[in-house]
């Protein structure tokens, strides 16, 4: 039996924190799908595309990841593509409780589905999409903070 995780997101763009996080999935699972979603509430700096296309780009060295996006339920997502397991990141203790809110919630809606909380290294503990995309405006270098063609993507939005 293989098994399947989902690890999704909005991805907005994907950084070396959530790349962190999807190797050590990686070393976890057969396969893990990087689910990036559709409408997640927020307004995107990225188009759906845009950050499909960045994590495929992303992930294209890691073998037992594909890519993926989607709408509507996530857990629908993970009945449809065969996950068992949905993995999110953990940061700090500011995430717990919006991180545990989702888990109880798709725990609610399919209790088949367990949710796995990874934290990343502690290099990346601090790194947030919302951030990254501030540090761009401002013109920050962010070799530590996303990859190189991330880095091309925002320069070309400023």
């Amino acid at each position: 039996m293989v098994s399947i995780a989902l690890y999704p997101g909005t991805f907005d763009p994907i950084t070396l924190g959530h790349l962190n996080i999807l190797e050590k999935a990686a070393e976890l699972f057969d396969k893990v799908i990087l689910s990036v979603a559709d409408f997640t509430g927020k307004n995107t700096y990225f188009s759906l595309e845009e950050r499909v296309q960045l994590c495929r780009q992303v992930a294209s060295s890691i073998p037992n990841v594909e890519v993926m996006s989607f709408s509507g339920l996530v857990v629908d997502f993970a009945h449809k593509t065969g996950a068992k397991v949905m993995i999110r990141g953990m940061r700090a203790v500011s995430d717990f409780e919006y991180e545990l809110s989702l888990a109880l919630t798709n725990k609610k809606l399919a209790p088949e589905i367990e949710t796995i909380f990874l934290v990343p290294n502690l290099t990346y503990m601090y790194q947030s999409s919302s951030m990254i995309k501030q540090l761009a405006r401002l013109g920050t270098d962010l070799t530590d903070y996303v990859p190189p063609c991330v880095i091309e993507a925002l320069a070309k939005k400023a």
